[in-house]
């Protein structure tokens, strides 16, 4: 094709360079994603910037704050105490009003409180801005243990509470031989099973006070058999480990038919609930009833 009649179509001439189209040009993407990245890596810097002046602030009024003498322990709230008195928690709790309410380290202070032998459980509670509610659940006395010249306070769980002395004469409770063995230690200890049949009985005996107030000691020497004495009657009744109440009663109801055959009796076995051995000074009998 002719120069002439290819410029006459609008063709580019052969051999003749066309200048390029200016709005044609292929975008440099390259330079957008840089500008992309700048502008995340300033938002991201900008957030870090605040984030870290944020937690500055935090830290100083967390600070500020747990070394306030706002929140420094300056009452104590004491609940539940009747024999444990708001001086003896205060005096074991020793050091805790030095102590800021939300640093204090409860658990501890409440341990200190469980070592109490009066004490059977105990809640702490922080009162903000400074106060300590103290919520006490004391042991109560089951019976007076005793071992040779010495007796004990002892609770249901056979926790020795504290020596049992004239401070404690406001307490009705019968006088439990056998309860207490000597430990490895040399302090006295309660066995499980002679503390739980010394609990059995006296429940038992809770529902009739008549008996209750009749009965003057009790022996659990042996873990399956409460024996007890009456206070108007010399001889030791063996009421084994159960029907305490029934064996008792039956016991009152033969006791005149067995004075009158008898007269003297050192111990009645009613364990066997059909038959009835005794004993007196020279001889062991069974009778029925």
């Amino acid at each position: 094709m002719s120069r002439d009649h290819a410029a006459r179509r609008g063709l580019p001439t052969p051999g003749v360079a066309m200048p390029a189209d200016r709005r044609f040009h292929r975008a440099d993407g390259s330079a957008g994603r840089r500008r992309r990245y700048g502008r995340l890596t300033t938002r991201l810097v900008r957030w870090g910037v605040v984030t870290l002046v944020v937690a500055g602030i935090c830290a100083w009024l967390g600070t500020l704050v747990l070394h306030s003498e706002l929140l420094r322990i300056r009452r104590l709230v004491v609940h539940g105490n009747a024999h444990l008195s708001t001086g003896d928690v205060e005096s074991i709790l020793d050091g805790i009003h030095r102590e800021n309410l939300l640093q204090a380290d409860l658990p501890a202070y409440r341990q200190r409180l469980l070592d109490s032998p009066w004490v059977a459980d105990v809640r702490l509670s922080r009162v903000l801005p400074a106060t300590l509610d103290i919520t006490v659940v004391e042991r109560v006395p089951m019976a007076v243990a005793r071992q040779g010249d010495r007796l004990f306070l002892v609770d249901d769980d056979g926790v020795i509470i504290d020596d049992y002395g004239p401070e404690y004469a406001q307490f009705d409770l019968p006088v439990v031989d056998g309860l207490l063995v000597a430990s490895k230690a040399g302090a006295p200890a309660v066995p499980a099973e002679r503390a739980r049949l010394a609990d059995d009985l006296l429940t038992a005996l809770g529902a009739r006070p008549d008996l209750r107030k009749r009965v003057s000691q009790i022996d659990v020497s042996n873990a399956h058999d409460a024996v007890v004495l009456f206070d108007d009657d010399p001889a030791w009744l063996h009421l084994g480990d159960a029907r305490f109440v029934e064996r008792l009663q039956n016991y009152i109801d033969l006791r005149p038919r067995l004075i009158e055959r008898f007269r003297d009796i050192d111990y009645v076995d009613l364990r066997f609930d059909e038959r009835v051995y005794l004993r007196g000074p020279a001889k062991t009998v069974a009778a029925r009833h």
